[in-house]
């Protein structure tokens, strides 16, 4: 029976020994109450179960189900039956019956009693119709309540109450060797809302995704994660299991899986989880709202020691370029500089610097420890936002003014790095990026890609200044652009009728 459950989970002998070793002390004492080795993994193995019976009614399925597009149609085959009657064939299940099979799937965790399931943005199928399976085998419809590319998160809604969200933990307490739990929807099986299970333990931490392939981002680096923040298992993830937990012993979520390995059309042992940290809290919560991510922006291009620094003990990231008009060319930041540090976190390469600085919120105040002409500074640097590459899905947008949206400068940028083009042109202002014809913003000449400079008199530099400068106007409003446009006349924005 021992051999049979120690095959049968993998339970290796060194954590047997390990166990026995603990307990030695306590036999020695009193050898009739030593505990056999029997015992010993019959209590690893309820550990294992009870910490599965209390995440997996957190578990659901997600099954994708492409649109059908105008113009499209099925073309069906009259064959003849067993008496030679030509018969149309049987029609194909529904999403939401239980024989359904879908041809892409994932897994989501609930976050909230009212509906709200987090999956991988990577799971969710252009045009598809989505569908969720909970642990009562319930099949709901479900729609995009927001979703983020840079994260790879996104939360679906469901019309359900009473769901049971799962319990996050906290990734920073993770170690190599720590036992850990996936659970999941490993080939579609699960669809039936009874996840699967894989255990393992943390393998490395801090681990980078695989470049992205060519095209999809000019530096195939189109996430957070490719810059180094994945939890690496080597519990099994196979096709599916996108979008599940990974539990530690206590069936606490300390990181979303990831089946990248299986994603890109082989296994291996790695598998790869996005961890449960603050960054992951603030997008997940952003994301429950229906409100857009924004991430920290520096605007440098950062430039890998050579190794021939390193040797000498050398230790940052030099500045190789500093884009005009972003905060690195307004707080003093010059090419040449090398950051060591970002606020307490020691910068090692070009991508712990980009990770460091754009896992944190917009206008955070980040003190940067730089060396400038063999002089250590320290450098205080509120950061601006982000230019998101990827698609994103906004379900609660920044109200409109008078017709118009507007967000900061740097949003209009799609890259800084020099193989993509010039330089992006970057003014003091804030960007118009929607205007709805015939609003008073549009009548008075206002376009998406110009940027304000001033409301009245007052200068605007983000949208919060933007937003604190019109609060209390109910009258006509004077805008001044700023860029090629900045010598052409004022433009009066009327009050709506």
């Amino acid at each position: 029976m021992a051999t049979l459950l120690m095959r049968r989970f993998q339970l290796p002998v060194i954590l047997t020994a390990v166990l026995c070793t603990l307990v030695q002390p306590l036999g020695a004492q009193n050898p009739s109450k030593a505990p056999s080795s029997l015992e010993l993994a019959r209590a690893v193995e309820q550990v294992l179960v009870d910490a599965i019976a209390k995440a997996e009614k957190s578990v659901v399925a997600v099954a994708s189900v492409r649109k059908e597009l105008p113009g499209e149609s099925f073309q069906f085959e009259l064959r003849p039956d067993a008496f030679g009657r030509r018969t149309f064939p049987a029609p194909s299940p529904a999403p939401t019956d239980p024989d359904f099979i879908p041809n892409e799937f994932g897994t989501g965790v609930v976050i909230d009693r009212q509906g709200l399931i987090l999956t991988a943005y990577h799971v969710l199928g252009a045009q598809s119709e989505y569908f969720i399976t909970t642990h009562d085998r319930k099949v709901y419809r479900a729609w995009i309540k927001g979703a983020d590319s840079r994260s790879d998160l996104a939360v679906l809604a469901i019309d359900a109450v009473d769901l049971v969200p799962i319990v996050l933990g906290d990734a920073a307490d993770l170690k190599k060797g720590h036992m850990v739990i996936a659970l999941g929807n490993p080939y579609g099986i699960a669809r039936d809302g009874q996840p699967s299970a894989s255990w393992g333990v943390v393998s490395n931490l801090a681990r980078k995704a695989p470049l992205a392939p060519a095209g999809t981002e000019p530096t195939g680096k189109a996430t957070l994660h490719h810059f180094g923040t994945l939890i690496q298992t080597d519990a099994k993830l196979n096709l599916g299991t996108s979008g599940g937990p990974l539990l530690n012993l206590d069936g606490r979520m300390v990181g979303l899986t990831t089946a990248l390995a299986a994603t890109a059309g082989y296994e291996q042992a790695a598998g790869y989880a996005y961890p449960v940290d603050d960054t992951f809290r603030r997008v997940v919560q952003q994301l429950s709202q229906g409100r857009e991510v924004e991430y920290g922006y520096l605007g440098v291009q950062p430039m890998n020691l050579s190794a021939e620094e390193t040797l000498k003990g050398l230790r940052g990231v030099r500045i190789e370029r500093v884009v005009a008009g972003t905060p690195a060319d307004r707080f003093g930041l010059k090419a040449g500089d090398l950051i060591t540090r970002v606020d307490d976190a020691p910068v090692h390469d070009a991508d712990s610097l980009v990770l460091e600085v754009g896992k944190l919120p917009v206008e955070s105040v980040v003190q940067l420890d730089l060396i400038r002409d063999s002089r250590r500074l320290n450098l205080d640097v509120a950061l601006t936002k982000f230019p998101i590459r990827g698609e994103k899905v906004v379900t609660v947008p920044p109200p409109a003014w008078r017709g118009m949206r507007i967000d900061y400068a740097s949003a209009g940028s799609q890259s800084d790095s020099p193989t993509s083009g010039p330089a992006p042109a970057f003014d003091d202002g804030v960007l118009v990026t929607e205007v709805e014809e015939g609003t008073p913003a549009w009548q008075a000449g206002l376009r998406p890609g110009m940027l304000v400079r001033q409301v009245d008199r007052a200068t605007v530099r983000s949208p919060k200044d933007f937003r604190s400068a019109i609060a209390s106007k109910s009258g006509t409003v004077q805008l001044r652009l700023a860029g090629n446009a900045a010598d052409h006349s004022p433009l009066n924005v009327a009050p709506g009728s």
